[in-house]
């Protein structure tokens, strides 16, 4: 913990399905705080989905128009951010989340996550250019198993959202946001 500069934002990180959107949004109202969903800001600001700039432009430009946009979030404070998915694969993204906030990641089981992808009308499985293949679990697996370090070298806790609503993960957070700032 002793590398957090500034408690002022709560960065949520992990990989997609693991609640960051309904999550991020429940604790930013009890919060009173500004609510970020990366991907929404993005997709706004290119007007396009994440699923257009992978297939027209490439991960590489997506993954720059990312960086930009976590240095500009975290440049002002009482955010809570729920950053993409592949956000924490750059290191210097992971120095800067943990520099300018509480970083908790959120983390579910494979099986977890493929059931809630394929459940999520908003976005299905489909709509995630990363998950596109033919092998959707088998994708889930891999690209988590990969991703899994970066999630754990940025994170200041993990909260496992296994069996878990969007509102006890929230005040889980909120719980350990109020024991960082008693410290």
């Amino acid at each position: 913990m002793a590398d957090i500069t500034s408690h002022d934002n709560i960065i949520l990180v992990g990989f997609m399905g693991t609640g960051k959107t309904q999550v991020g949004s429940v604790l930013a109202q009890l919060m009173g705080w500004e609510y970020v969903d990366m991907d929404i800001v993005l997709e706004a600001g290119a007007g396009k989905s994440v699923q257009k700039i992978f297939a027209e432009d490439g991960e590489p430009a997506f993954r720059d128009m990312e960086k930009v946009l976590l240095e500009e979030v975290c440049s002002s404070s009482r955010k809570v951010i729920s950053t993409g998915g592949g956000v924490v694969l750059d290191e210097s993204n992971r120095q800067l989340v943990r520099s300018r906030g509480m970083v908790v990641l959120l983390d579910a089981q494979p099986e977890t996550i493929y059931i809630r992808l394929t459940s999520d009308e908003a976005k299905p499985v489909e709509a995630r250019p990363l998950l596109s293949g033919s092998e959707p679990f088998q994708g889930i697996k891999e690209l988590k198993s990969q991703r899994d370090s970066s999630y754990a070298a940025a994170a200041h806790h993990i909260v496992d959202t296994e069996l878990l609503t969007a509102d006890q993960v929230a005040r889980k957070v909120l719980e350990l946001f109020k024991e960082l700032q008693r410290h």
